[in-house]
């Protein structure tokens, strides 16, 4: 039972993402107003962690969605707890934003292996969902001009 709903937990939160993602730079009103639903994805990855101790199944799975719920816990302490625009400018919040970072693509290399492993056809839709996901979270991200901005002070 795990396989499978380790697969359709990860079809899910590539749909948020994906969703997320597309809607993020011409609709920030919904997303302000549903984005926390994405949060509640903690509660059947918590269920996939009981479900893997229960069925004894490999411990790489708990390591997985342990990764997943530490994105989310840093996910909603970071825009919903503590409200940090930590996204808008990368160079003063690097501190924040390299867990983030790295949280965001592990949980989603998790996703694609962990299934892999259980089914081909199953990996092969969750590495499409994932690099399409990828694909729209890199392409609404608002481009830089490429340099610092000059200080007031060089005027």
């Amino acid at each position: 039972m795990l396989e499978p709903f380790f697969f359709i937990l990860g079809v899910v939160n590539n749909a948020f993402l994906i969703f997320i993602f597309a809607i993020r730079k011409k609709r920030t009103d919904i997303l302000q107003r549903i984005g926390w639903v994405y949060l509640l994805l903690a509660i059947p990855a918590a269920y996939g962690i009981f479900l893997v101790v229960q069925e004894q199944k490999e411990w790489q799975y708990i390591v997985f969605l342990g990764i997943f719920l530490a994105f989310l816990a840093l996910e909603g302490v970071y825009d919903f707890a503590l409200r940090i625009p930590f996204r808008e400018n990368w160079r003063q919040n690097w501190r924040l934003l390299i867990p983030y970072l790295c949280l965001y693509y592990a949980m989603t290399y998790g996703f694609v292996v962990m299934v892999w492993k259980s089914s081909l056809t199953w990996g092969v839709v969750m590495l499409a969902l994932a690099i399409t996901q990828i694909v729209v979270n890199t392409s609404t991200h608002p481009r830089g001009k490429g340099k610092e901005p000059e200080s007031a002070a060089s005027d």
